[in-house]
């Protein structure tokens, strides 16, 4: 069995403990330094001339990320220094263009607006002022194109002959994430036409030589030096690190996110009473963020420990096995685990497999992909030249709310050649992870959640000493378990298995092979009964088939 070592269970640095140790003489590297993109694209923008006069950078949405655009701009000097960078926080009529008064029939006042400010230069705006505002966006565009614009008249009553117009030479930088650039591209053709370049805001990088640890380090020194936070001591560089894989769900990626490390080091300044902030203070922060926030997990966690939700972790049961899920609910801050009891039983019937919650509209159409390529290959596998004997049906037990996504198709495989084999699971292991048609096991999200839902579940239920979960081996690499449950795999109280197929799955929760030349193989129990179905096909009457299946 391909039981892992508690070292895949989190992120390990050792390797880069002599680059650590010299932290303090790293070099500082800014936010742009980590966006070459970002930089090539504002490059290139600032040499185009012509009809491309906008750049659309995917970024949050928020003043954060457009103030560290601008600052980034001015400070690298990606643009002439005499270029004005004006950045829009709100947008209408009045602030867009130039305003006039008028006195004695004449213009007495000319108040400049966002377009004279920027003149020559750049403006930054939100695509979400944009997205409110869209006939703004005609005579912006306009306007960018070298088309003469006029003047807005501040008292209309007040008439002058004179004719207050003028053109602009500006370009636009829209800052919006997907979904606001997306609806960008519906409000106009032209936004995919080459009228606009694009450039990208990115919020993690992958960090697996020195090198690019090194860049991180030095990033950290910025972000510490701008928002007036305290060092980072050498054994605090490996515990942010952890944090930063858990955030990003992948060991080999670190975030760049500025709002993600300047809410943890703010908090862990606190816990240090803004000195040096160490290992400890950063883990002290992130139990108390955790505890803030873990209200909603344990209640739900409450209700398998008081029995209104039926969890066993012990024992054997035929048809059914604890499969895991990630819990989002909206206006909550974070997703959690829960493990769920996904059961299958089997009757007489044309061989059709019946999804229970895509029957009760409760499961998304992912969940229906996922089971559906479940049946393709449990059909494979068994090899028939007929449809099965028997009719199943597959449910969430005491699933109340929808079902998405297809990483419970290894779980509800395993529960339906359980019940058509007869052959127990062993309730002590959780199984995570998606099939293919070939039986290949395939990588899933929300992995550390899931586990930690399943652990909590265990050590609140009691230990064995033989619990665990059942993972997809692609998904070592997204580990960055909560340090309980690491200590717990290291103390053999609870286990990891991975594995790259459903042949090395099965006899792990089963212990029994899935199939091959031994008689008691999962394939040849299933083949034995639909053989000694088929052998008695004929009966005469419903108490005769009963009798026979139970034979």
């Amino acid at each position: 069995m391909n039981q892992e070592d508690w070292r895949l269970a989190t992120p390990q640095y050792e390797q880069f403990q002599p680059l650590f140790e010299q932290f303090l003489s790293i070099k500082s590297q800014s936010f742009l330094d980590l966006q070459p993109r970002l930089r090539s694209a504002i490059q290139r923008f600032d040499q185009l001339s012509n009809l491309s006069r906008v750049l659309l950078v995917n970024s949050p949405d928020n003043a954060v990320y457009r103030e560290l655009l601008i600052s980034s701009i001015r400070e690298h000097s990606l643009v002439p220094s005499s270029s004005p960078v004006i950045c829009a926080e709100t947008l209408d009529i009045e602030s867009l263009f130039d305003h006039y008064s008028v006195s004695n029939s004449e213009v007495s006042l000319l108040v400049p607006g966002l377009l004279s400010q920027a003149d020559g230069g750049y403006l930054v705006i939100s695509a979400n002022l944009i997205l409110a505002n869209p006939s703004l966006w005609i005579k912006l565009k306009s306007a960018l194109l070298g088309q003469r614009v006029q003047a807005i008249n501040s008292a209309p009553k007040q008439i002058t002959q004179s004719v207050v117009e003028r053109t602009f030479d500006i370009k636009l930088i829209v800052v919006g994430d997907r979904g606001q650039l997306a609806d960008l591209d519906y409000l106009d053709e032209d936004i995919q036409s080459g009228f606009c370049l694009f450039g990208e805001i990115e919020m993690e990088m992958k960090v697996e030589t020195p090198q690019s640890l090194e860049l991180y380090l030095g990033y950290l020194k910025w972000l510490t030096f701008r928002y007036q936070l305290p060092q980072l001591s050498i054994d605090a560089l490996p515990r942010l690190l952890t944090a930063g894989a858990r955030e990003t769900e992948d060991q080999e990626y670190l975030p760049v996110c500025v709002i993600w490390h300047n809410t943890i080091l703010t908090e862990s300044a606190i816990e240090s009473n803004h000195e040096t902030i160490s290992f400890e203070h950063i883990d002290q922060a992130i139990d108390h963020k955790a505890f803030r926030e873990n209200y909603l997990p344990n209640r739900a966690i409450d209700d398998i420990l008081d029995g209104q939700v039926i969890i066993e972790t012990e024992g054997e049961q035929v048809g059914q096995v604890n499969g895991l899920t990630v819990i989002d609910v909206p206006g909550h801050p974070i997703s959690y685990g829960e493990p769920a009891r996904i059961s299958c039983v089997i009757h007489f019937g044309d061989g059709d497999i019946s999804d229970v919650e895509r029957k009760a509209e409760l499961g998304g159409n992912l969940h229906a992909k996922g089971m559906m390529i479940m049946q393709a290959f449990v059909s494979s596998a068994l090899n028939l030249d007929e449809p099965l004997p028997y009719a199943a049906s597959v449910v969430f037990e005491q699933s109340y709310c929808e079902v998405d996504g297809d990483s419970a198709s290894l779980a509800e495989l395993c529960s339906l050649v359980s019940a058509l084999s007869e052959y127990p699971i062993n309730q002590q292991i959780a199984v995570t992870g998606a099939v293919d048609q070939f039986g290949r096991v395939q990588a899933v999200g929300g992995l550390n959640e899931k586990i930690e839902g399943f652990y909590r579940v265990c050590e609140h239920q009691g230990f064995t000493g033989k619990q665990g979960v059942v993972l997809p081996k692609s998904n070592l690499k997204h580990l960055a378990l909560h340090k309980d449950v690491v200590n717990s795999i290291k103390n053999n109280e609870f286990h990891i298995w991975s594995v790259s197929n459903v042949d090395e799955a099965i006899p792990i929760i089963m212990d029994k092979p899935f199939r091959g030349d031994q008689e008691d193989s999962v394939i040849n129990k299933i083949a034995e009964r639909i053989e000694n179905f088929e052998r008695h096909e004929h009966p005469h009457g419903i108490v005769d088939r009963i009798k026979n299946w139970f034979a």
